[in-house]
């Protein structure tokens, strides 16, 4: 489905018309006051618009900020925020021809772009200080997507206004459950332009799971619920306090390696060491590069080792990126990097060392039953990992288990097992990443 895909036809979409008596009588949903002294009476009231931005608390004074407009309709919030000093992009999914008569009449610099959000990236737009996404959630099909989409675009604060159930939910479920309906047809007010409906809770976690570090929920009124999400943890006065953790590693959830792909649903996994007891998932702080994210998942791992699962954040620029973790308040830990969009390459790669991975002995390899295999390889780069880099054993390609850190002028480590059945006797070694693959090296394979 595409942004607004299911909204009236009478206003320049295609499936459904729009019934709502007061938006066909007026034609305009905001209204405006232009500085020649017209005045356009729009469903919205000025007043109403000027209530709804005041609920996010938004500065007055903008200047030097982007700012991003999801959904801009004819264009109220972008042409406030642009008298408020910044510097503006309103999207929509259809070129409004109210936005277009208000743009002229107040002389605006506000850059217009007729496209849908699931095909905003970074890379097309840029990053915003401030993304504005007001009315649009439950009108998408895919909602966690469309935050993702947002979350990526978001450089500091994005402003969340969505319609929501909580007045329609016992008390209890309200309060400690997140609980959304789904509308297939037109179930909800009579409008088939209407696909989901979460309480106030289910928003905030939508928010969360979608690659916000917070979520704060400002108010709920009328049906409509007001979120404030957050990029980074907030700071607490006076600084840090207390012991940071220390991250042991940071990996890719599923392959155990250190690259990742922006454009995938893919998760970090990251090993700590913390003298602090009973954590609970809300106390752990993970960041990327300047960027917090949710946990989804804390577990012990024996002794004062812990493990955190969360999403890669969204809109992260190639490259490599620091991985931290704070506990509570406290200081963040020491780093650990992985790779984002970067593919392996390296020019050269010397093996300047062999030896059995249990024993050390060099230049051979004992099957006791299966072996270890240790090589020391020059050139490789610094995103190589158990993914992208083989062991070639007698023209046998080995499972690698292990590829140490690089460090900059050294031979870096990498462990391979050579299983059980492998022909005793001498055999070439190699390594390969990418296109390039080094010198073969003699090794002697033997049994115990």
């Amino acid at each position: 489905m595409r942004f607004w895909r299911r909204t009236s036809e009478i206003l320049g979409f295609s499936r459904v018309p729009n019934r709502d008596p007061e938006l066909l009588e007026k034609g305009w949903w905001h209204s405006f006051e232009f500085p020649s002294g017209e005045r356009v009476d729009g469903v919205r009231s000025t007043q109403g618009l000027n209530r709804q931005l005041a609920r996010f608390h938004v500065p007055n004074d903008l200047s030097g900020k982007r700012v991003l407009d999801i959904g801009a309709w004819d264009g109220w919030f972008s042409f406030e925020m642009e008298r408020r000093g910044a510097d503006v992009l309103a999207v929509d999914s259809w070129d409004n021809p109210r936005f277009r008569y208000a743009h002229t009449q107040f002389n605006s610099r506000v850059h217009y772009c007729v496209e849908d959000l699931y095909d905003l990236t970074p890379r097309k737009i840029g990053h915003f200080d401030i993304v504005l996404f007001f009315g649009g959630l439950y009108h998408l099909k895919h909602p966690v997507l469309a935050l993702e989409k947002v979350c990526a675009l978001t450089r500091d604060v994005a402003y969340v206004e969505s319609h929501v159930i909580d007045r329609g939910l016992r008390s209890a479920l309200r309060a400690t459950r997140a609980v959304m309906e789904f509308y297939e047809t037109n179930e909800l007010a009579g409008r088939a332009d209407n696909w989901i409906g979460p309480n106030s809770r289910c928003l905030l976690a939508l928010c969360r799971v979608a690659g916000f570090a917070r979520a704060r929920l400002e108010s709920v009124a009328e049906h409509r619920a007001y979120v404030t999400c957050y990029r980074a943890w907030d700071c607490p006065e006076g600084g840090y306090s207390g012991s940071a953790p220390t991250l042991i590693k940071a990996i890719h959830n599923r392959d155990r390696g250190i690259n990742f792909c922006s454009s995938r649903d893919e998760y970090i996994s990251c090993w700590f060491r913390t003298a602090q007891r009973n954590l609970r998932r809300e106390d752990v702080r993970p960041i990327v590069g300047a960027w917090g994210a949710t946990p989804l998942s804390l577990e012990p791992r024996g002794g004062d080792v812990w493990q955190a699962n969360f999403k890669l954040p969204p809109g992260l620029d190639s490259g490599f990126h620091d991985v931290k973790v704070g506990i509570s308040q406290g200081a963040f830990s020491n780093a650990c990097r992985i790779a984002v969009d970067v593919a392996p390459v390296t020019d050269s790669l010397v093996v300047t060392g062999l030896c059995d991975g249990r024993t050390w002995k060099p230049d051979e390899v004992r099957l006791q039953p299966d072996g270890i295999i240790a090589v020391w390889v020059a050139g490789l780069p610094y995103n190589a990992d158990l993914n992208n880099t083989e062991v070639i054993l007698g023209g046998r390609r080995l499972a690698v288990e292990h590829v140490a850190a690089p460090e900059a002028g050294q031979p870096t480590q990498v462990n391979a097992r050579v299983p059980a059945d492998f022909p005793v006797g001498q055999h070439s070694v190699q390594v390969r990443v990418a296109n390039t693959v080094s010198a073969p090296i003699d090794l002697m394979v033997v049994v115990r």
